[in-house]
């Protein structure tokens, strides 16, 4: 189906609500000359007459003044005219009112009472318009390739139209062959991809604690150059998760440089989030000093009570590599409860290697065994004796999800630890890990150089219970922090996820409100936007998001998903000489 067709609300009938037709904007009579009327001329001048010659070279100025007007008068064509709307231009510039004018995938005007035509023209009078808004950190890689899952509604209910997948160094190595697979059947959001060292290595070296030689590194090396060829944006890490945790940082500093000469970025769960944070941030800026590339962290923050207010100093550490002319940068999202594997939260990264198979015969050992179990009840007593452990997904036993191990431990009569080692042995578990300090979630995200990404991915509403960022996260940062609690300014948060996140990847084409941009436009009701998504009832789309634009297409329309498939894959374009410059 066409643009134009959807503009009209045409088509396939999966449109969500129908689209209004609009008469053209009415044009304002002012009286200009159409043309420039070759006929007019001034009279010779015989004799020097002050009053007459004044007079006329005002008319001639004047005539001329509405002539060379006269072009800016002419109608703008557009598909789509979102009118009277509050612009927030993504650049935390101050709002304005204007409308948007969209032609085919592109924005083609922006302005106060365009004189612009257009088959469908929205009101927007009291909405906010602003960018798509771009999630640095995503893990829909397989769940954007399913037919139930790649419309990614749960992310398009929120404003999203971009989502970065490969990130924690896991996902599709072949970034060309996945790229081919959006391609072919489309998404709802567009999908950048970076290179994940983790499954690199896994490819290459397999699961377990080994190092490579020569060969095995130049072949990691070779894997990175393609991906990059193919249009991967960078590189990412997640070292706190096997394999990727076995890397020594020369290692990761290699294949970074080759990230490097392409231009992308590296961009890195860290070793350690809790009170080794510093630590592992200090690695993260080293190795972007040595391959000479912009460094990101990811979910940026200090986990665990004993680590509380240490990712304040992180920041301090990063603010004084910024001036020293470094290019670094974080991303966040706004709960302060994370998510992962159970093993990951619990268990050292050597008790993990070769998979879980391999932890088993660990945990049945009867010299490691002992040790393990006490590392689990030490690790699980630093958690309110499990309390702060939420199960968000475990097969074997769906009566656990949405308990805490503490919940479970007592309505069992069994140790926490016991639960724990349970859950090991029958694959391992998804949690919400409730571990960070509100203060300094709010500290962080007032930061210029923190974007707001979710960590979630593409989730049809089920049984398991996970984490409601999957759900809310921007409408929460937009809603709750800013619109409520005035953590930040509505402009600073629309920032956060749409022109600086496009700044950090260097995606010159989105990110802001701006003429000759592509059409990635979200429109939100701020006296209605909620994160309606909670840790108890999680799979609760978001309110408030009215309109979202995904290449120009309506993905939502009035609050509705459309069945747009528009979303592409976007292939990283390295930038020239005169780009790099600016950049």
């Amino acid at each position: 189906m066409s643009r134009k067709a959807l503009a009209a609300g045409l088509g396939n009938g999966n449109i969500g609500e129908p689209m209004p037709a609009a008469s053209a904007l009415p044009l304002t009579s002012t009286g200009v000359l159409s043309t420039w009327d070759s006929r007019i001329r001034l009279p010779p001048l015989v004799t020097y007459q002050p009053e007459l010659f004044m007079s006329r070279i005002v008319t001639f100025c004047y005539v001329l003044f509405l002539a060379l007007s006269s072009s800016h008068a002419q109608p703008i064509e557009a598909d789509i005219v979102l009118k009277g709307g509050t612009v927030i231009d993504g650049s935390g510039a101050e709002r304005r009112l204007a409308d948007v004018a969209i032609s085919d995938d592109k924005i083609v005007a922006v302005g106060p009472d365009l004189n612009a035509t257009a088959p469908w023209v929205i009101d927007c009078t009291g909405l906010i318009v602003c960018p798509g808004f771009i999630d640095l950190h995503n893990h829909s890689d397989t769940p954007i390739t399913k037919p139930e899952t790649r419309a990614a509604v749960n992310y398009l209910t929120q404003g999203c139209t971009t989502l970065v997948t490969g990130n924690c160094g896991s996902g599709p190595v072949v970034t060309g062959s996945y790229y081919k697979k959006i391609d072919d059947h489309g998404a709802g959001p567009n999908i950048a991809h970076l290179i994940p060292q983790g499954s690199l290595r896994r490819r290459v070296l397999g699961s377990d604690n080994i190092q490579p030689d020569d060969s095995q590194l130049q072949e990691m090396l070779d894997l990175a150059e393609k991906a990059m060829q193919d249009g991967a944006w960078g590189m990412s890490t997640g070292l706190i998760y096997v394999p990727s945790s076995y890397a020594s940082t020369e290692e990761i500093t290699a294949i970074a440089k080759v990230v490097a000469k392409h231009g992308g970025i590296y961009a890195s769960h860290i070793r350690g989030e809790g009170t080794g944070v510093l630590k592992s941030v200090d690695e993260a800026l080293q190795i972007g000093r040595d391959a000479a590339l912009p460094v990101h962290i990811s979910h940026f923050k200090s986990s665990g009570r004993d680590a509380w207010g240490l990712v304040r100093e992180a920041a301090r550490m990063i603010a004084k590599e910024r001036e020293a002319g470094r290019n670094v940068t974080a991303d966040q999202y706004p709960y302060v409860a994370s998510s992962t594997s159970l093993g990951a939260t619990l268990l050292p990264s050597s008790a993990r290697a070769g998979g879980n198979k391999q932890l088993i015969k660990r945990l049945d050992d009867t010299e490691t065994g002992p040790r393990l179990k006490e590392t689990i009840r030490k690790a699980i007593t630093k958690r309110d004796d499990g309390a702060a452990v939420r199960i968000a997904r475990y097969k074997p036993n769906p009566s656990w999800v949405g308990k805490s191990l503490a919940d479970i431990a007592k309505a069992e009569d069994r140790p926490a630890v016991d639960i724990a080692l349970e859950i090991f042995r029958g694959g391992d578990a998804s949690i919400v890990n409730f571990s960070m300090n509100e203060d300094d979630v709010r500290h962080i995200m007032a930061i210029d150089w923190v974007a707001t990404a979710s960590d979630g991915r593409a989730y049809l509403p089920g049984a398991d219970r996970p984490h409601p960022r999957n759900y809310g996260t921007f409408p929460r940062k937009l809603g709750h922090y800013a619109l409520q609690e005035e953590v930040l300014s509505l402009e600073v948060a629309v920032r956060s996820m749409t022109g600086l996140p496009a700044e950090i990847l260097r995606m010159r084409d989105r990110g802001l409100i701006k003429e000759d941009l592509m059409a990635d436009i979200t429109v939100f009701d701020p006296k209605r936007l909620k994160d309606e998504a909670t840790f108890d009832d999680p799979h609760r789309y978001s309110s408030g998001i009215r309109y979202v634009f995904v290449n120009g297409v309506p993905a939502i329309s009035a609050g509705s998903f459309t069945g747009a498939l528009a979303g592409k894959a976007l292939r990283f374009e390295e930038p020239t000489p005169s780009t790099a410059d600016t950049e």
